[in-house]
């Protein structure tokens, strides 16, 4: 399956060769080189983004991050394609997408600190919580989309997951949903070829995007590292969406350069030499070339994108570093809208467990207290 094949969307060319696709063309033709511009700031931080993230997990900051390091592209192009009131459901990695919603720079950390169960207002931003259940959020999508079509609302819902959660039963039960329903959702699939340590081919002998007219929505295979390209395949998809058309599978073919998350090692099962090769395709190369070709990437503009970026990291940084852990009883605080007995009876039951330690520490207390008065009266 690779990614040059000829049914692959791909209007920028690795070495910044614009390519030119009567089809697709249309959908970006309002992307013009200040747009560029534009994309290639957002991936230029949201990478710095995820290796400041990835360095505070490494000094004990963070619990643990997942890397997105090679598919800026996919995240950055997808979701500036979209609507304020359209509505994203994703995993765990979409944190370029979260940005571009959004989403605060310290709320892209809480939930891998530790310090909340959710990092930001899913209604504030248009996007779900992250899910960790692999494939779970499909189905949310696919069920908030038909609720779009209920209100009456041209919305669309756009569920993100990788190549390994098209094995998992509930994306392919979102999808019959989806097709049999016309639901307005969009599958973006990011093939970024590892599901965890096992390769693609594991799990797929055919291209991903083969799958979806099987159950009956058209699908698309795009260049996951070019950006433009899927600014244009992702608009189309929204189009046909919004037009009571149903939903569309996409899938974004890229690489993921980094682990799985910080917990993993990649050098226990990745092809050095396949990710050299990988790495002359980097999405954010990829612009930095089309944009010096037109002239536009100047000292001055590397300059400056650097620094948003970097600003952006130390903002993050200390937003991490500045969280604080919630009281351990606020753990029942969000878990129903309204208190149940059963809840509460749980939430007595916890304190009571909590205030048996203060009992302890005070009975250690004790003794030194007692012997610090004898002490002092003895003077």
């Amino acid at each position: 399956m690779p990614d040059d094949a000829d049914d692959v969307v791909r209007l920028v060319s690795p070495d910044g060769v614009r390519l030119p696709s009567p089809e697709h063309d249309p959908w970006v033709a309002d992307v013009g080189d200040d747009e560029l511009v534009a994309l290639y700031e957002d991936m230029v931080v949201v990478r710095r983004l995820d290796l400041e993230a990835t360095a505070l997990q490494r000094q004990g900051e963070l619990g643990l991050w997942p890397p997105l390091l090679g598919q800026e592209a996919a995240q950055v192009g997808s979701a500036r394609a979209l609507r304020r009131d359209d509505f994203v459901f994703s995993s765990y990695r979409e944190n370029g997408v979260a940005y571009c919603r959004g989403v605060g720079l310290t709320d892209l950390v809480r939930v891998w600190r530790g310090t909340a169960a959710s990092g930001w207002d899913p209604w504030s931003v248009g996007m779900a919580t992250p899910t960790i259940i692999i494939g779970a959020q499909t189905l949310h999508a696919t069920g908030y989309a038909l609720g779009c079509v209920k209100d009456g609302v041209d919305s669309v819902a756009v569920a993100y997951f990788g190549d390994g959660a098209t094995s998992q039963g509930d994306v392919n039960e979102a999808m019959v949903f989806a097709a049999t329903f016309h639901a307005p959702v969009i599958f973006f699939c990011q093939n970024n070829q590892w599901a965890i340590s096992e390769p693609v081919g594991l799990v797929a002998v055919r291209a991903l995007a083969d799958r979806a007219p099987g159950f009956g929505i058209p699908s698309v295979r795009v260049d996951g590292n070019d950006v433009l390209a899927v600014t244009a395949v992702m608009r189309a998809a929204l189009d046909r969406a919004r037009r009571g058309e149903g939903p569309t599978f996409v899938e974004a073919v890229t690489y993921r350069r980094g682990p799985h998350t910080t917990s993993d090692d990649p050098t226990r099962y990745v092809d050095a030499a396949v990710a050299e090769r990988w790495a002359a395709k980097d999405p954010v190369l990829r612009v930095e070339r089309l944009l010096e070709a037109r002239g536009r990437l100047t000292d001055e503009l590397t300059t400056a994108v650097t620094a948003r970026a970097d600003a952006a990291a130390a903002e993050m940084r200390r937003g991490c570093l500045g969280l604080e852990a919630p009281p351990p009883l606020s753990v029942f605080d969000h878990v129903y809208t309204a208190p149940t007995s059963w809840l509460e009876r749980q939430r007595s039951q916890y304190a009571a467990y909590l205030a048996m330690f203060d009992e302890v520490h005070a009975a250690d207390d004790a003794p030194d207290a007692e012997a610090a008065e004898q002490h002092g009266g003895a003077a």
